[in-house]
């Protein structure tokens, strides 16, 4: 088999905002460089490095791929191990294949102390065959939304080039359930799937533990050029304890005035949080169930103490709701996604969080479908447009909220 080179170049990339060249290769970031240096947090740092919703992008009529990578995978002490991340290849808009990379660099990081061991790895080659040689395809390689990666090469029998970004641009910020904690794999999670059945060009910014409104993210947000914007907002924020409720909706309003500096008429959707149990009536902050942790699984639980101005999700999804029916009287693209319609309480009944924190693979498929749904029905036809709209399957997207 005679096999081409191709060098991994920026055109070759969709939905990352920046890329870095070190020895190995071209690491994607999520995030500029200088949006990365407003905040040296550990868990934040390790949230905008996985490439979630960022896939290479090209055309070409080969049967046989191969992707070099070296990924930087963690291990956690006392707990179980993680899923190696993923690499789904899609071909012309269908998911063909799934693939991970073994060995690559570790962290291993005592949860107790939060002291961290750099171990380096060596690099894995990923193989993929997308089918008749004669036959030009589409092919997207999402990358792993759960571990960082460094892209090495790629390696085709017959040659590529870039393949054209969609029309439309969805950028979407969140938490990890926005990353997509728990997802089968990086096309799996709810942003992925919903972008894919709309032929979307997803821009996902959403960072485990780390959708705390903070304004720089909101700049971030401000200067990319999006058709259409979500912001998934308030677990984070409840179970880190971050904030009380007297800051929470100035913080909104802000984080909003932000973007609306750089898009005044792009359709805006506020989603509140989805439905979770441990947190309904419960703040933060929240912890590892011990109890679980000594029979060697993971669960989380709430440990905060309600009283004036926590923030619980009950409490959250009434504010958002109030911003935006007060907001929407002058700003007609500004709308209001409730979460307990994407996933709710007869849902956590049917398909139970298995952490009590994140929707498991089934729970991704079904929250990315109602999604889907709901942006279907704002996506502007023309620039600025927007519109209200009670969705086929019953839940409601709306400027305003009782």
């Amino acid at each position: 088999m005679s096999m081409t080179a191709t060098p991994i170049t920026p055109d070759l990339l969709r939905g990352a905002l920046d890329h870095e060249r070190t020895s190995d290769g071209l690491v994607p970031h999520r995030l500029p460089a200088w949006a990365r240096e407003r905040l040296p947090d550990v868990q934040f740092s390790l949230a905008q490095a996985h490439p979630s919703g960022v896939r290479l992008m090209f055309r070409t009529a080969a049967a046989h791929i191969e992707l070099a990578v070296l990924p930087t995978k963690r291990v956690y002490l006392g707990l179980p191990a993680r899923p190696d991340g993923a690499y789904d290849m899609v071909v012309n808009g269908e998911f063909r294949e799934r693939a991970v990379a073994i060995g690559g660099d570790t962290i291993t990081i005592d949860v107790s102390t939060g002291a961290e061991e750099f171990q380096p790895g060596s690099p894995s080659t990923i193989a993929f065959e997308p089918g008749d040689i004669s036959v030009e395809k589409s092919i997207q390689i999402w990358l792993p939304h759960n571990e960082r990666v460094t892209l090495i090469g790629l390696s085709t029998d017959a040659p590529v080039e870039p393949d054209p970004a969609p029309p439309r641009t969805w950028l979407h910020y969140g938490s990890s359930i926005s990353q997509g904690s728990n997802a089968s794999g990086p096309s799996a999670t709810f942003p992925a799937l919903a972008a894919s059945t709309l032929g979307l060009d997803l821009v996902n910014l959403g960072f485990a533990g780390s959708a705390l409104l903070d304004p720089f993210v909101a700049r971030v947000v401000r200067d990319t050029a999006a058709d259409l914007i979500s912001l998934e907002i308030g677990i984070n924020l409840v179970n880190t304890d971050a904030m009380s409720l007297r800051a929470f909706v100035p913080a909104v309003e802000g984080f909003l005035d932000t973007i609306r500096d750089g898009h005044p008429t792009t359709p805006v959707v506020v989603v509140s949080p989805l439905y979770c149990a441990i947190h309904e009536n419960i703040p933060g902050p929240g912890a590892f169930d011990p109890v679980a942790l000594a029979v060697g699984e993971v669960r989380f639980i709430a440990t905060g103490s309600p009283g004036a101005g926590k923030l619980t999700l009950t409490v959250v999804r009434s504010a958002l709701a109030e911003v935006v029916r007060r907001r929407s009287t002058t700003d007609p693209n500004l709308y209001y996604l409730d979460g307990l319609d994407l996933y709710g309480e007869d849902d956590f009944a049917d398909l139970p969080l298995p952490d009590g924190l994140h929707p498991d693979a089934e729970s991704h498929l079904r929250i990315g479908t109602r999604f889907g749904a709901a942006i279907s029905a704002i996506l502007p036809s023309e620039p600025g447009e927007g519109i209200d709209a009670v969705l086929p399957n019953g839940f409601e997207l709306r400027q305003s909220r009782p």
